[in-house]
């Protein structure tokens, strides 16, 4: 699969040069002068002295990095995996890469910054899918992958996952004619869900348990999944709770949609990066944590939940639940499943 890659260009800053010192009296004694000299040639090894100490400090520094941090200091580059259509949470807007998460991880990537002291670092963006996030971090395709990615048990065996950021139901999405209320209602119809989402193992483990019988398609992203329900190739589109309102918010004939259904569990949706890196972990959940005790976390929501978003100005009117205001009081990275 060709996966699209996207580059944001790092912000430049320009440091202004320091104003050139007054021209002395050209009448000045050789004793001035001579001093003069003297002084300007210790100012000059001073210098040099207090260049080589923070050339040292900072080999040091590099030194002591292990894991994702060393990684892209060693590289001069983070790369975020980010998500193409994952409204709001990280979806590109005709400019770049927009969204709740996605701002998430670009304050992650200015904690980066200032722990390697790098103000210039380069920020890349390759764009990942359900299936392709996991092996991508593994091969170090990607450093960091912040979208709408669940954190569940079963996936702590082969990534790491930061605080939680945010709790949601599992529901679906259908045509408002269908008639289709819950999920009993899907017995012996076709189904869409994403490949490689936790979501696709709670709608399979359903249809076994209830004996529904339904016919489960899995598609590649959360765009294609949609796309056939509004087709009618798929009755309904099980998805996670917000993915499937930003479906139903954004299209040009909302109302003929609904999302509905009695939730198949709640889950919640976090930060992914590799295992076995608590220098890493401690910075990502450092900034997460701050920012939901700081309210800082609860702005963020409101602005793409319950105000007007990128790129047509289209309101989810999600307000904040009761779960994810005490997910904001009580930071912390547990597993729902």
């Amino acid at each position: 699969m060709k996966v699209a890659a996207r580059h944001r260009a790092s912000i430049e800053h320009t440091t202004p040069t320091s104003a050139q010192p007054a021209a002395g009296h050209a009448t000045g004694s050789t004793a001035r002068a001579t001093r003069g000299s003297a002084c300007g040639a210790r100012g000059a090894l001073m210098a040099l002295a207090a260049f080589g100490a923070l050339s040292l400090a900072c080999s040091a520094h590099a030194d002591e990095l292990t894991g994702t941090l060393k990684k892209i200091h060693d590289d001069g580059v983070v790369v975020l995996g980010v998500r193409e259509a994952s409204i709001p949470f990280s979806y590109f807007d005709g400019q770049g890469t927009v969204g709740y998460s996605q701002t998430i991880a670009l304050q992650i990537v200015d904690e980066i910054k200032k722990t390697l002291g790098m103000p210039q670092l380069k920020v890349h963006e390759i764009t990942v899918t359900s299936s392709n996030r996991t092996p991508m971090l593994l091969n170090n395709q990607i450093d960091l992958e912040c979208g709408s990615t669940t954190h569940t048990v079963e996936r702590e065996s082969v990534a790491a996952f930061s605080n939680s950021f945010f709790q949601y139901a599992v529901r679906m999405i259908a045509r408002k004619s269908s008639g289709i209320t819950d999920f009993q209602d899907l017995a012996g119809k076709t189904v869409v869900t994403t490949a490689g989402t936790s979501d696709e193992r709670l709608l399979r483990r359903l249809n076994t348990d209830k004996h529904l019988n339904m016919r489960i398609t899995s598609a590649r992203d959360h765009l294609e999944a949609f796309g056939a329900v509004k087709d009618d190739r798929a009755v309904a589109f099980v998805m996670d709770e917000p993915i499937v309102y930003g479906f139903k918010s954004t299209d040009s004939r909302p109302d003929d949609f609904v999302v509905t259904g009695t939730p198949l569990g709640y889950e919640v949706y976090a930060c992914m990066f590799r295992k076995g890196d608590e220098p890493f972990r401690n910075l990502v959940n450092g900034v997460i944590a701050r920012g939901q005790t700081s309210g800082e976390a609860e702005r963020l929501y409101r602005q793409w939940f319950t105000q007007p978003i990128p790129p047509h100005g289209i309101n989810l009117n999600f307000p904040l639940s009761e779960q994810n205001r005490a997910l904001f009081a009580h930071p912390n990275d547990r597993a729902l499943d």
